[in-house]
């Protein structure tokens, strides 16, 4: 094999092509930040602003430029799909379409933003059909999440191949990280945010608003803790879930809600499940 020598000064446009001398553990070490940083900011956590991550906010504005709206009839998911990976997303169909599905799971967010039509996948763990035989459309709750986007609210950056543009943020009057929860693993960081209820997140913001000082145990006389899709109760103490909040950290523990029902016959009774701890299948 013969050696490589020092390359001659590179032009401008060619120092991409040019042989650079430096220690392996400095470039490994800028190399691996950028891949960090890259699946930190543009894959794994969400946005704080908005509460999406950038597949699930490019699903939502290729379904806007579809004028999938809630009055509209529903449209193919291999449609969307498309549009999402051949314009602003270039990865494989099959995590697209299975971030799309999670949108409309009732079991999976509390407030869900894609209303589908068909097998969606349901609380056992099932999957869904494929995005040839299923159809949606928007929720009246990703509109509120996209309203004012006609109104220059926020910026907007070329897309991956730079044909179009797609928005960097969604306006968010819907306050979807905290309502809608989210859960990912990057590089180095993880998030695990539990969804609220939609009417105490606007109460708590409105009194920050009035008092911005306002103490950490009149915020938790509003916000009485999470409040998930398939509902059960939340079995810790009141200081338990206190200290989750203050700090950031911390677990709660839940309950299946569950009644007795007498049967015909012989003092017979047998138990219903009404409500299950969120993620778990009900197998």
């Amino acid at each position: 094999m013969s050696d490589v020598t020092d390359a001659p000064d590179a032009a401008p446009e060619d120092e991409f092509d040019a042989i650079v001398d430096a220690p392996f553990d400095a470039a490994l070490s800028e190399r691996y930040l950028i891949y960090a940083m890259s699946t930190i900011t543009a894959r794994s956590l969400p946005d704080l602003r908005d509460g999406l991550k950038p597949v699930h906010r490019r699903l939502l504005w290729a379904m806007r430029l579809l004028k999938l709206d809630p009055s509209q009839g529903y449209k193919k998911c291999a449609r969307v799909v498309g549009d999402v990976i051949g314009k602003y997303h270039p990865h494989g169909d099959q995590s697209v379409y299975d971030a799309m599905v999670r949108l409309a799971q009732t079991f999976s967010l509390r407030y869900p933003l894609v209303d589908g039509q068909g097998n969606f996948g349901n609380i056992d763990g099932d999957n869904a059909a494929a995005y040839r035989y299923t159809e949606a459309r928007l929720t009246r709750t990703a509109i509120e999440l996209m309203h004012g986007l006609d109104e220059g609210t926020v910026d907007f950056k070329p897309t991956y191949n730079g044909e179009d543009e797609e928005p960097e943020v969604m306006p968010g009057l819907f306050p979807n990280l905290l309502a809608n929860g989210a859960s990912g693993i990057a590089v180095g960081m993880a998030t695990s945010i539990p969804s609220h209820n939609v009417a105490e997140i606007i109460d708590a913001a409105t009194l920050l608003i009035d008092s911005p000082k306002a103490e950490h145990s009149e915020i938790m006389e509003i916000v009485k803790g999470p409040d998930f899709a398939t509902g059960g109760t939340l079995v810790d103490p009141k200081s338990v879930i206190d200290a989750a909040y203050e700090s950031g950290r911390g677990a709660m523990r839940l309950r299946a809600k569950w009644e007795k029902e007498e049967a015909e016959g012989r003092g017979a009774w047998q138990i219903v499940v009404t409500e299950i701890p969120y993620q778990v299948q009900k197998g």
